[in-house]
This record gives C-alpha cells, sequence and structure tokens, in this order.
C-alpha cells in the first residue's frame, strides 16, 4: 500500500511526530518519529519503522528485541503534522521493559491522595518486572505512612540492603528444604527486593534484561 504525502507536514528536518498506540486497548504506548522513507516502509511492510534522531537512521522496531507493532491504521492530526498509528503490539513497547514508554509519574489532580496503581497486565517477564518496578517507583514518592515500599526508602539503602540479604538466606533454606512452594515464595519476595534495590541506584529493570542479553550473546560466541 502506498502513501498519499498530500496531507502530511514534515518539519523543517523531514520528520513528524507518531503517536503508537495499542488498537485493543487505547494505551499511548510510545512517541517516535517518522520521515518519509519509515513512513513508506511502514505501510509496505505492515510493521512500524522510524527515524533515529540520536543515531540519524532508519530503524525497525521490533527488529533486535521481537517486541514488533503490526499496523492497524494510519491517521493524521487536523493539522496535518503528526501521527496516530494503532498497533497490535508484540511484547512490550519500552525498551526499559515497560509495556508502554510512559510509565514515570510527574502530576496528577490527585496529587498527595493515595491514588490507584495500575494492575500488571503483562504476563512476560519484562512487562512484569516493569510494570511491578513502576509500582515500587510510585509508592517511593506517593506511599502512605502504611506503605512498606515507602518505609524501605525512607529508612535508606543499608535496611534494603539487610532485606536483599534477609530473603537470599530464606530461599536458600527453602531450596534446601526442597519445597517449590517455598522457593516461590521467597524468591518473589527476593525479586521484590532486589527491584526496589535497582530503584534505589535509578536503574531500571530495562537495563538489567540489556545486561543480562549482552551476556547471553557471549555465551552464545563462546566455544563452550
Amino acid at each position: 500500500m502506498k502513501i498519499n504525502f498530500a496531507n502530511v507536514k514534515f518539519d523543517e528536518k523531514g520528520l513528524i511526530p507518531a503517536i503508537v498506540q495499542d488498537a485493543k486497548t487505547g494505551a499511548v504506548l510510545m512517541l517516535a518519529y517518522m520521515n518519509g522513507e519509515s513512513l513508506a516502509r511502514t505501510a509496505e511492510t505492515g510493521q512500524t519503522w522510524f527515524w533515529s534522531r540520536s543515531r540519524q537512521e532508519l530503524w525497525h522496531k521490533g527488529e533486535t528485541s521481537g517486541n514488533t507493532q503490526e499496523v492497524q491504521s494510519i491517521t493524521y492530526d487536523c493539522d496535518g503534522d503528526a501521527l496516530l498509528v494503532k498497533v497490535k503490539q508484540k511484547g512490550v513497547a519500552c525498551h526499559t521493559g515497560a509495556y508502554s514508554c510512559f510509565f514515570n509519574p510527574l502530576w496528577n489532580a490527585g496529587e498527595g491522595k493515595n491514588l490507584p496503581v495500575p494492575e500488571v497486565k503483562q504476563d512476560s517477564i519484562p512487562g512484569v518486572l516493569a510494570e511491578l518496578y513502576k509500582v515500587i517507583l510510585y509508592k517511593r514518592e506517593n506511599g502512605g505512612p502504611k506503605s512498606y515500599t515507602k518505609y524501605l526508602f525512607t529508612s535508606g539503602q543499608d535496611k534494603i540492603l539487610k532485606k536483599v540479604g534477609e530473603e537470599s538466606a530464606e530461599t536458600i533454606i527453602a531450596s534446601k528444604n526442597n519445597s517449590k512452594e517455598e522457593v516461590l515464595y521467597e524468591m518473589s519476595d527476593l525479586w521484590y527486593h532486589c527491584l526496589v534495590l535497582l530503584a534505589y541506584h535509578n536503574i531500571t529493570p530495562g537495563e538489567l534484561l540489556s545486561e543480562l542479553g549482552g551476556r547471553r550473546s557471549k555465551e552464545n560466541n563462546s566455544k563452550y
């Protein structure tokens, strides 16, 4: 399918912002930029292509991660200077491992109130970790007096490290007991406290998964 560029207005750099939205849920997934070539490739392939302003090159969303976006429709706004791309998202949209790139709270009308946190909807490992991390960040800033997560951050790094150590020891004991139920329970506690430690250092789960991915590549290239 060919694109009619007549009503699309690119900026002075030949780019147009593209808002990517989940066609099923309506969730806004990401904001990227397209030029004429990436828009044409998107229409031709049925998957999203963008222009990287930092790398100055075309990029196919999900080419390396596998988190591709199957395009359902492309519309332009009233001024013709912005695109809305509705997609079927495979996996997660954000490089951090979050389902959507928009997960950092900045302001809301209920500031100071104990607002509900979005439910975890992703059952992939990156999705679950990213959503739980998002909850942890939210509780760090907005948790009430009874929030355990808020308490950990208020208590400081030593308290967080102590809990990581305690949960590690309890996981070891559960494993020695050969109890699947205990291992699942204790390791869940351990992973949670490890995510709190990551948040303390402002390290995202996506950065951790990238590090693990790099090690996997090294293993794949090893003669062993």
